[in-house]
């Protein structure tokens, strides 16, 4: 199954010539371009200097200047190889102190023309199309940003535009009282992810840098070893930490959303007229950042909000299909953690799914309506309040706002056809459109629920296309651990065996309708089907090592996990290959978490 990325020109050398490699700080300096400081409107209540740490209302204006606040005596943990690559930064600078100094938020000391100055965004929060203000501490809604977010950089390197992200970076007007920090813990987590992410085909943000402070930690909620609390049990002190996460830019769902809002909230005319423009600035900037490449600038404002709503729709349908692909669940997908431009942004509380449960949700404080099989529906809600931040730019267009009406319409229809597609792909067909395909798949999905399976290993031991049940048992947690009844898993086998047996005779007929082989089907499948996943119970003993300082295992699961495609060493398939070992079931921290802060 194809997918898209973050959009992007092809940033290959072979097709832009004699690009040198950025070696030095001040190399990439060189490349810098702050478009959205330069192209929107700035808070009027900002201070000069960036020292605004306090909680406040940000009543307009698109960002807030920002002076990150260092993390005490930074150690460099890891980087990005492959995305330090893609951009032609050598690997070097990762650990130099001025990129070093930079990345773990001191900007007093960077080179012209890159700026001292970060900044901050502020942007609405909705749930599934329901419009929130009572967590805002000043319950207008003039409080919600990126709280601990700090932008620090635009460059255009190899004809593409990135920005540069500090997350844990200080305190901003948007802190509602935190302190600004993230914590080693969930920066391991992030960082992790999101090369992962990327590794497996899906449109992500891209971690470039992750460093950790020797001597500043702060104290945060967590859960005590073994404890199977649905919240923190226990308050520790953690290592304060900040990643560098990238992309072309960070616009949100939410953003538009809180300019829309004003818009209709502002009694004032001229405060109407104002939210209006600004409106209207900040959905042309999403164009230029994130659409450029599909939208003429030539065209009218209103034939753009077509198509940018088009645009978006299929990237977010996309994602969604891809996104339960690789059995990934959000957790916490509202419209202040959904991308505008359609890629995945926010690594709080995510999770990939051992056991397949379409109810699988590793946030306790998500519910079921951002559980794995319910994205899809998160996703709609997100894009109907897409649409409805749009609808005030286009009142004056009648033919725009039918065509709008229409596209959002069609959102179900069209979610509905990439997740055929998804499943076909998984399955190895060409396509699910006959009642054979769509009963096999139904089946399927009974069997995992109701007997067990290891959503990834099944997939990837069903892509060998095997003679007969034995490697899917692989993947049976039931049968596996002993629990099940000599009776009861003669029954399963015969089910699974039936099932098998469908599966492959349609498989045949796929084929000689096609023309194509099993080899070449099971080759396709093992391209859609990943063999190895971010499972938390990895990512745990990776932070934990890295807390006292020993920073091997995350290194070994960026190189294991930014190949997830491939058969790698067998010491590599016993180690990260394997089902979930019951222990670790149910378990706060590994199973579930309450946050990843």
């Amino acid at each position: 199954m194809t997918n898209q990325q973050p959009q992007k020109k092809d940033s290959s050398t072979s097709s832009i010539p004699n690009i040198p490699a950025i070696s030095t700080l001040a190399d990439l300096a060189k490349l810098a371009d702050y478009s959205l400081m330069e192209s929107l409107n700035c808070d009027p209540d900002a201070t000069e200097n960036g020292v605004d740490y306090e909680a406040r209302q940000v009543f307009s204006g698109h960002y807030v200047p920002v002076k990150p606040t260092p993390i005490k005596d930074p150690e460099y943990v890891t980087h990005s190889k492959p995305f330090f690559a893609e951009l032609g930064l050598t690997d070097s600078m990762a650990e130099s102190a001025d990129f070093m100094r930079m990345f773990s938020g001191d900007l007093s000391q960077v080179p012209a023309p890159m700026n001292k100055l970060g900044w901050a965004t502020g942007y609405a929060l909705s749930i599934y199309g329901v419009e929130f203000i009572h967590q805002c501490p000043f319950q207008t809604g003039n409080g919600y940003g990126d709280g601990r977010a700090i932008s620090v950089l635009e460059a255009v390197i190899k004809e593409q535009r990135w920005e540069m992200q500090l997350k844990g970076g200080g305190r901003t007007p948007y802190c509602r009282g935190a302190d600004g920090r993230a914590v080693l813990r969930s920066s391991v987590r992030e960082f992790l992810a999101q090369e992962h992410m990327h590794a497996l085909g899906v449109s992500t943000s891209r971690s470039l840098s992750l460093y950790v402070s020797k001597t500043e930690t702060v104290k945060r909620g967590w859960y005590s070893e073994g404890a199977r609390s649905e919240n923190p049990d226990m308050l520790i002190s953690e290592p304060v930490a900040i990643t560098t996460r990238v992309a072309p830019s960070f616009l949100r769902v939410g953003q538009l959303e809180l300019f829309a809002r004003r818009t209709r909230e502002d009694e004032q005319f001229d405060e109407q007229l104002k939210a209006m423009q600004e409106l209207e600035k900040i959905v042309l900037h999403l164009i230029d950042r994130d659409y450029a490449d599909v939208i003429d600038k030539q065209l009218l404002l209103s034939e753009k909000i077509v198509l940018l709503a088009s645009g978006f729709r299929d990237r977010v349908t996309s994602l969604i299909a891809n996104w339960i692909r690789v059995g990934f669940c959000q957790g916490n997908f509202n419209s202040d953690n959904c991308a505008a431009g359609g890629f995945t942004l926010d690594y709080g509380p995510f999770g990939f799914c051992d056991v397949f449960n379409p109810q699988y949700q590793p946030w306790t404080g998500g519910g079921h309506h951002f559980s794995f099989m319910n994205q899809p529906k998160a996703a709609e809600s997100n894009f109907e309040m897409f649409c409805s931040a749009l609808r005030p730019l286009l009142v004056e267009h009648q033919d725009a706002l039918l065509a709008l009406d229409e596209i959002q319409r069609g959102f179900s229809t069209l979610m509905h056809s990439k997740m055929q597609s998804m499943w076909a792909a998984k399955l190895g067909f060409s396509t699910l459109d006959n009642a054979a395909h769509k009963a096999l798949l139904n089946e399927l999905q009974t069997l995992m629920i109701q007997m067990p399976v290891d959503y990834t290993i099944f997939f990837r031991e069903l892509s060998s296309i095997p003679n007969d049940i034995r490697p899917l048992k692989k993947s049976f947690y039931n049968s596996s651990n002993n629990t099940a009844h000599e009776s009861d898993s003669n029954q399963t086998d015969t089910r699974w065996i039936e099932w098998l047996s469908k599966w492959k005779a349609l498989i045949n007929i796929d084929c000689d309708a096609n023309g194509s082989s099993i080899e070449a089907v099971s080759k396709q499948m093992k391209l859609v089907n990943p063999k190895y996943i971010l499972r938390e119970w990895f990512v745990v003993p990776a932070y934990q090592q890295a807390t006292l300082g020993n920073y091997a295992f995350i290194r070994e699961l960026q190189e294991v996990m930014t190949q997830p495609y491939t058969e790698q060493s067998p010491e590599v398939e016993d180690k990260f290959y394997r089902l979930k070992p019951l222990e670790f079931f149910n378990m706060g921290g590994v199973s579930h978490l309450s946050c990843s802060s």
